[in-house]
């Protein structure tokens, strides 16, 4: 037994030794790594970074990453219309509402927003362009916005590979709204966006369900030139159409964290998004050359051992979003070789995990866990503590921490 709670012992165990538990940490030197190579293609290939809050949900990891990126983050993507005037009062420059609004309401958030700051809106349909324009009129204020293409798959007639995102599918259906928005006096065309799901958030090698692999490879290196065609051709049609500010201030946004290196050769681009990369939740494992670190963990408390091999730890059932599975729990990573026992899986109040042979733990010690994915962690905990060099040292606010609520 001694030779086994030594084991336990490296390499967390100490730090987490009296603290309060559950507690969420984050790598800083991982975070730093991983910037760093999500940034090196759109060096290279001279493109401007956006980086995606909802990914993040804590402004100091916004701020560092800002601060570290040399200057190639020249703006925030933000997920609801609250959450981008949250972000206008804090004083952050250039915001994109990557996803579109729901009502009148929503609108004249962007608008109290755009009397601070750069505010975008993502648009998709002539509902959304009649409720920004009446609120821009309204308080006369100039309101950027951006079209949302989508980028879907199609290959075999009816065929739907990727997610259900925007309705504008050609660069006629682009054009069309594009002459609508141009209609509104308040309203400024300063954008297109074209996320390539299907290839930024499909793991080439998935951990469960891997005879689907050769599959997703295939989806992502087949669809690439699809991508690449459609994308070019809406912004052709645009240009063509004389629908592209005169100012020459205008952006192509596509890709995230899973894509880069792809999206950054696209010369259609002129911006990348990142964000989910730098936390690094587990469903990011799979993708083939993005040598990523995992940043983001959190510590459970064992509260129980129930029987040999098995310990019960104090919660821990919070769910990645999206298509319900196996794949969406947390994953015990520390002990090393520890697994969730799949007929009760992560709960909200206790989880039970298998420890691997020859390793005992009694209640007290943590047992450490990885995300599936990167920011809803922040909408548990108030506050992430910050790992470097092998210690906890200073801690950072998250959203939930700072009373932020982007669905207020």
């Amino acid at each position: 037994m001694a030779e086994a709670r030594d084991n336990l012992q490296s390499p967390y165990a100490s730090a987490l030794r009296d603290r309060p538990l559950p507690l969420a940490f984050v790598d800083v030197d991982a975070f730093d790594h991983n910037l760093a190579r999500l940034l090196l293609p759109a060096g290279l290939h001279g493109k401007r970074v956006r980086l995606a809050t909802k990914s993040l949900r804590c402004p100091a990891l916004v701020d560092r990453a800002i601060q570290r990126s040399g200057g190639l983050i020249g703006g925030l993507m933000t997920f609801t219309a609250r959450e981008t005037l949250l972000w206008a009062e804090r004083g952050a420059a250039d915001l994109l509402l990557g996803y579109p609004i729901g009502g009148p309401h929503d609108a004249e958030l962007l608008v109290q927003a755009n009397r601070l700051t750069r505010a975008a809106a993502m648009i998709d349909a002539s509902q959304h362009v009649a409720w920004l324009g009446q609120a821009a009129r309204a308080a006369q204020v100039k309101l950027p916005v951006w079209l949302d293409l989508d980028l879907s798959w199609r290959p075999f007639g009816g065929t739907h590979i990727g997610v259900r995102r925007s309705p504008l599918r050609t660069p006629q259906d682009v054009v069309m709204l594009a002459r609508l928005i141009a209609e509104e006096p308040f309203l400024q065309l300063r954008g297109l966006m074209g996320y390539e799901a299907h290839v930024a958030g499909l793991p080439d090698d998935g951990r469960l369900a891997s005879w689907q692999n050769p599959m997703k490879r295939w989806i992502k290196e087949r669809s690439w030139p699809d991508v690449l065609v459609r994308r070019g051709e809406a912004v052709r049609a645009l240009r063509d159409g004389g629908l592209l500010p005169a100012d020459g201030d205008w952006s192509c946004n596509g890709g995230g964290s899973g894509s880069v290196d792809r999206t950054a050769q696209d010369p259609s681009v002129t911006e990348i998004t990142i964000g989910s990369g730098l936390l690094v939740g587990h469903l990011f494992d799979g993708y083939r050359g993005l040598d990523l670190e995992p940043s983001l963990h959190f510590a459970l408390a064992v509260t129980r051992v129930p029987g040999p091999g098995l310990v019960t730890c104090g919660g821990g059932g919070w769910i990645a979003s999206g298509s319900a599975g196996a794949d969406r729990w947390p994953m015990p990573v520390w002990p090393a070789g520890s697994t969730l026992v799949a007929v009760e899986g992560a709960g909200e109040v206790q989880t039970p995990v298998s420890l691997p042979s020859g390793i005992a733990a009694d209640i007290g010690d943590p047992i450490v866990f990885r995300p599936a994915k990167s920011g809803e962690l922040a909408e548990v905990f108030t506050e992430y503590a910050l790992w470097s060099e092998g210690a906890l040292g200073a801690r950072a606010a998250t959203y939930r921490g700072l009373g932020w609520s982007a669905w207020g």
